[in-house]
């Protein structure tokens, strides 16, 4: 594309001592510029990355990969649903579970989702058993009607380990008065923190025989729960499993039951790399108007050069190659001062923590304390990509504007 000679001028033209300062500074103002925005942007997105692989992996440890359940009513034949999981190597654990929802009794009412579950199967599914904070799931004892609450649930209840809570459910019969609730006092000996309020304010934990007892359900279950060996393509394989079953169900996956939440966060994220972009489109802005004084300046050497022989498009090339060569040096600064930014700030907020003696996000506020961030390769990749496309779009007018310069009148007063 760019001629030997070409190259070289627009090299040379770069190492040269200018007339001018103030097209120096300028030039300095537009790598700058770029070197912010680029590292700016990388930063940015990799904390907002960080979040999101935090906030899917909490929801992700109360949640199942994918859920299998029956179509217009209980599972049935749970066991066999399970067996065929477990004999799939994409699957790395299945658990039934009866799911309803409930009216808790305490010193407050609120609505919760109770999760019957297997205390020994759970892990196979869930991390709630490394998100106890009080008790641990074996206390929950088919017979005892125990339950463990979440969190803030439990506080709002006002009631902690050892307390009862009495548990309303709606009954399937109807009864000449309607629909009457069925009712039965539980003991609390356990409290988990998900680290979600979805979680830790809405569901709490049974097991699973004490459940199917209230709900009167003999030994069917509301579905199976699967944990993945690749949570992405948990949709695809739970209907290959559904297919092995030969029956009627219903698949559920975890990007379907929180589809809103992480739409939001991509979206979130898209615009904000549409509005830092705006940085660097400010310092591509400022590499235009030093080339077009640098263009100015150089307007009898672009003369001589033309009555030499060089041809417009040559000329085009030399400052082209100029603005190039800024905005690539502004790029590469930019995306390794971001990068090492990104993978130090913890250590930077923690700093900052130290010298001012306060918490920037304190853990009883924010769900998440700290400043997590994961650096993703494509999207440094595709920020050092539309920087610099940004640079070359920059260079075309300049470059032109040079290119269209008459020798005669260039150098009519020389």
């Amino acid at each position: 594309m760019f001629q030997p000679l070409a190259l070289a001028i627009g090299l040379r033209y770069l190492r040269a001592k200018r007339r001018n300062g103030f097209i120096s500074f300028i030039s300095m103002a537009s790598i700058l510029g770029i070197i912010i925005g680029v590292m700016a942007l990388i930063t940015t997105i990799s904390v907002m990355t960080g979040f999101q692989e935090e906030l899917r992996s909490r929801i992700l440890g109360t949640v199942s990969h994918a859920t299998i359940s029956g179509f217009d009513g209980p599972m049935q034949d749970w066991q066999k649903a399970v067996k065929i999981a477990q004999a799939d190597k994409r699957v790395l654990g299945a658990a039934p579970y009866v799911e309803r929802e409930a009216w808790l009794q305490a010193m407050e009412d609120q609505g919760a989702m109770i999760r019957g579950i297997l205390p020994d199967q759970e892990p196979k599914v869930s991390d709630l058993d490394q998100k106890m904070k009080e008790g641990k799931l074996s206390d929950l004892k088919p017979g005892e009607f125990n339950i463990i609450l979440g969190t803030e649930l439990a506080q709002y209840l006002g009631v902690s380990v050892g307390d009862k809570v009495t548990m309303l459910i709606a009954e399937r019969n109807a009864t000449p008065v309607g629909i009457l609730p069925k009712m039965r006092r539980f003991t609390v000996v356990g409290i988990f923190e998900a680290g979600a309020q979805e979680y830790d304010f809405g569901l709490a934990l049974v097991h699973m025989q004490d459940m199917q007892r209230m709900g009167r359900m003999g030994d069917d279950v509301t579905g199976v729960r699967l944990r993945l060996t690749d949570l992405w393509n948990a949709w695809e394989v739970a209907r290959d499993l559904t297919d092995q079953m030969k029956g009627d169900y219903r698949v559920r996956d975890w990007s379907g039951d929180h589809a809103n939440f992480f739409r939001a966060l991509k979206m979130e994220k898209t615009v904000m790399f549409i509005l830092l972009s705006l940085v660097i489109a400010i310092a591509a802005f400022n590499l235009v108007s030093s080339l077009v004084m640098l263009v100015q300046d150089k307007q009898s050497d672009i003369a001589i050069l033309r009555t030499l022989g060089l041809s417009p498009a040559n000329v085009m090339q030399i400052f082209m190659i100029q603005g190039m060569v800024i905005g690539l040096l502004g790029i590469t600064i930019g995306v390794v001062c971001g990068v090492l930014l990104s993978l130090n700030l913890s250590y930077i907020v923690k700093f900052i923590e130290s010298i001012t003696g306060s918490e920037l996000m304190p853990s009883d506020v924010y769900y998440i304390s700290g400043v997590p961030t994961h650096v993703v390769a494509s999207d440094v990749v595709t920020i050092a990509v539309v920087a610099f496309l940004m640079c070359l779009i920059a260079t075309i007018y300049p470059a032109w504007r040079a290119s269209r310069t008459d020798p005669a009148t260039a150098l009519r007063y020389e």
